[in-house]
């Protein structure tokens, strides 16, 4: 899973730089539960599934999007980025933080301002305003950057690596929802030019956290900050909820939402994922078969399929 740098010991056994004992087992590389990317993929499981349930997220997977809300999402994500890429600049040499910096690859604030642009306008930055959960959260990330390093590091691990995972599915649904330029105008933020293989980086970020010098204290409270992170995007995402409630109902649908589909659910292609996702790649291959012989089932089947994969990828890539 990580591709971490090791050192044998006396026992045969290996130790990760800064980590916790990795060993191997039947060819298979087992990572410690004291690494950190295994404390924060198990500490943060909670509250990143109350995440993608929220309303907000559940809509944006079926397709409903609402171009102003869309909009409002990115000034959101604008100032949540700038305040923690400015941290980051301000901690890049901190022995804390340092491993993690990679600006070419990871940081967003120049790709949103660029969406922002095509969004708004020339005079876009006269038109947004902060929102007051988007202030709290940037409050926060400065706050740790000046005060707590470590802390940043719970941060740019809970935007960049879900950035790169089911941020990818939310790229592809958006622009076929909004009918978006197939160039990729309004969704530089989802574009990452300097990452050739989401997968590998990853693996080379998690690496890196797991050689951190934090000692187990340390890496409780960085956990603690990633729950708090996620708790400040549910807010954002209220809020963009409620915002909805005042907008009248041009909601862009690219596909039907699973629950409103005529006919037995089983039918439907996001119950069929999901069942055949416990059920092993015999009943994938059987699913698919079935339900790609209907032009609609090739397109709502890619549509759910993706969205799955992508929040998997999280926690499993």
């Amino acid at each position: 899973m990580s591709a971490m740098k090791t050192e044998e010991d006396a026992n045969g056994t290996s130790t990760a730089n800064g980590g916790g004992g990795v060993c191997e087992e039947g060819g298979v590389t087992v990572l410690s539960p004291t690494d950190l990317s295994e404390m924060l993929a198990a500490g943060t499981k909670e509250v990143h599934e109350k995440a993608e349930n929220t309303a907000f997220v559940k809509d944006f997977l079926k397709g409903r999007i609402h171009k102003e809300l869309f909009k409002l999402g990115h000034v959101a994500l604008f100032f949540t980025y700038s305040a923690m890429e400015e941290e980051i600049e301000r901690n890049k040499e901190h022995p804390q933080f340092a491993p993690l910096y990679f600006p070419h690859e990871l940081h967003r604030r120049d790709a949103l301002a660029r969406d922002l642009e095509f969004f708004y306008g020339e005079d876009w930055q006269s038109q947004i305003r902060i929102s007051p959960a988007a202030q709290r959260y940037a409050d926060r990330i400065r706050r740790v950057g000046r005060d707590q390093p470590a802390l940043l590091v719970a941060h740019a691990y809970t935007r960049y690596m879900g950035d790169l995972s089911g941020g990818q599915v939310l790229r592809k649904v958006a622009q076929r929802a909004m009918k978006l330029p197939p160039t990729g105008e309004g969704l530089n933020f989802y574009q990452f030019d300097g990452i050739h293989s989401a997968k590998a980086f990853k693996q080379l970020y998690r690496s890196r956290m797991n050689e951190l010098e934090l000692d187990t204290h340390t890496k409780r409270r960085v956990v603690e900050e990633a729950n708090l992170a996620f708790q400040f995007n549910m807010e954002i995402f209220g809020e963009l909820e409620e915002v909805g409630k005042t907008l009248q109902d041009d909601v862009l649908d690219a596909a039907p939402a699973h629950d409103e589909m005529p006919g037995d659910v089983s039918r439907c292609p996001y119950h069929a994922a999901k069942t055949a996702a416990s059920s092993g790649s015999s009943y994938v291959c059987q699913v698919a078969m079935t339900v790609l012989k209907n032009p609609s089932g090739q397109v709502l089947m890619a549509a759910w399929i993706a969205a799955l994969a992508g929040l998997a990828a999280w926690y499993f890539m």
